[in-house]
């Protein structure tokens, strides 16, 4: 049985729900040593990463948090453009007192970790981008995107809700019942769908223009970096991920096979093997 929990059952870790300027964020937290920060995809929650804490907290401490305006964390009535994301990882970070971690993203998680990797080198050791949102601007993939998730949160069913997890797995019997019933609990949540509003903003043009990972500000990048993709990513293709590798100086490129746009979900095995391999190599 592969279950999301009971990946984690003979792992010591802990939920809680902090306190990060006011805003309640709940953050599971694994390990010790250097912080490894994972940072989910839009519409998401640190269950992304189920799969995934285990391996790593053998070697880290292993933080995973919901972002404002998903999960279970606050969701207060703002434009959730990606300065607001960082300040709230970076504010997370001092309310933990980690002054740097490793940074690992998924989407809108990477594309959140090389704004702060670019911005505030002096807070990043290692930065992992994995299936990275922000440097490409496709209005189909946008469309579609917003679409599925007001969908999922206007009227949640559990197959609403696995429509739109299935957009993001190379194969549809990825997305176990469990994963569904934890999404629509998050969906089902009051407010929710003013909260997903204020989410999409990304999704319209004019604000993803201005959110963009501009080829100047991906150069100020610093930190050794790795950038995961897969052949059958259903957002970005397999050219957006390389040109990542372009543009940031220090920077490899690694492709997995036939998995989507959570190959830390879909391939954990090999994601966690290709991941530690980066994170634990000697400068």
């Amino acid at each position: 049985m592969n279950t999301t929990w009971l990946q984690l059952f003979d792992c010591p870790f802990q939920i809680r729900f902090a306190d990060v300027k006011g805003r309640t964020t709940r953050v599971l937290d694994a390990g010790t040593g250097t912080p490894l920060i994972f940072l989910h995809g839009i519409g998401g929650h640190l269950e992304a990463y189920s799969r995934n804490v285990r391996s790593h907290a053998a070697h880290f401490r292993v933080i995973a948090p919901d972002f404002i305006g998903h999960g279970f964390s606050a969701k207060p009535d703002l434009e959730y453009e990606i300065p607001a994301y960082a300040r709230h990882i970076l504010d997370l970070m001092d309310s933990m007192a980690l002054q740097k971690a490793h940074l690992s993203g998924a989407s809108l998680g990477g594309w959140v970790a090389a704004w702060i990797a670019a911005n505030c080198p002096e807070r990043v050791n290692k930065l992992v981008l994995n299936t990275a949102a922000g440097f490409d601007i496709d209005q189909h993939v946008m469309e579609r995107i917003k679409r599925l998730s007001m969908e999922a949160v206007t009227n949640p069913t559990r197959d609403s809700v696995r429509k739109r997890l299935e957009l993001i797995m190379a194969n549809a019997n990825s997305v176990t019942d469990e994963l569904v019933e934890i999404r629509y609990r998050i969906y089902s949540q009051p407010g929710m769908v003013r909260t997903t509003e204020n989410v999409m903003c990304l999704e319209n043009m004019e604000v993803r223009q201005r959110n963009v990972l501009a080829p100047e500000l991906l150069r100020k990048i610093k930190a050794p970096t790795l950038v995961i993709w897969t052949t059958n990513d259903p957002i970005f293709p397999v050219e957006v991920g390389r040109r990542f590798t372009q543009y940031i100086p220090n920077s490899q490129f690694a492709l997995m096979e036939d998995c989507g746009h959570w190959p830390q979900f879909e391939k954990a095995e090999e994601f966690n093997r290709i991941q530690l391999e980066f994170l634990l190599r000697q400068p």
